[in-house]
């Protein structure tokens, strides 16, 4: 069964999975349905969040390759409306993202030295451009 996950740059070297960290674990998100893919890579971009690929994947491949990665895969069903906080974070990105303009940067420092870089290193990205952010309450009301 095939499920879709959002890529950047995807094909090449420096390809990444768009994941969130939810209570100290990594989650990635995997959609049952392809526009809640596009939709939530939309809203990414709303937030100044490079523009990822909508990519088509095997569900089992996926499960596999989180928990080889450490990551844990959380299955965002069609017609999932969210109860919780937490739960809405399936559906619509955070407020605030990491800062990926440099991650390639980070995984050849982290590859050099053989230890992660610590999260306080990495700064959150907001927005301050008030017609950006009036667009992204507008994505988000859709829900």
């Amino acid at each position: 069964m095939p499920v879709h996950v959002l890529l950047f740059d995807a094909g090449s070297e420096n390809e990444g999975i768009h994941s969130l960290e939810l209570n100290g674990t990594t989650v990635v998100l995997l959609f049952e349905d392809r526009d809640d893919a596009e939709r939530y890579a939309g809203l990414l971009e709303a937030q100044d969040f490079p523009t990822p690929t909508v990519e088509s994947l095997d569900r089992e491949e996926m499960e596999l390759f989180c928990v080889e990665s450490g990551y844990q895969a959380r299955v965002v069903p069609s017609g999932f409306l969210p109860q919780s906080a937490e739960e809405r974070l399936l559906i619509a990105p955070p407020e605030a993202n990491m800062d990926v303009s440099s991650w390639q940067e980070q995984a050849d420092r982290r590859s050099a030295d053989g230890e992660p870089e610590s999260p306080a290193s990495v700064e959150p990205l907001t927005s301050s451009d008030p017609e950006l952010e009036n667009f992204r309450r507008r994505l988000e009301g859709l829900l």
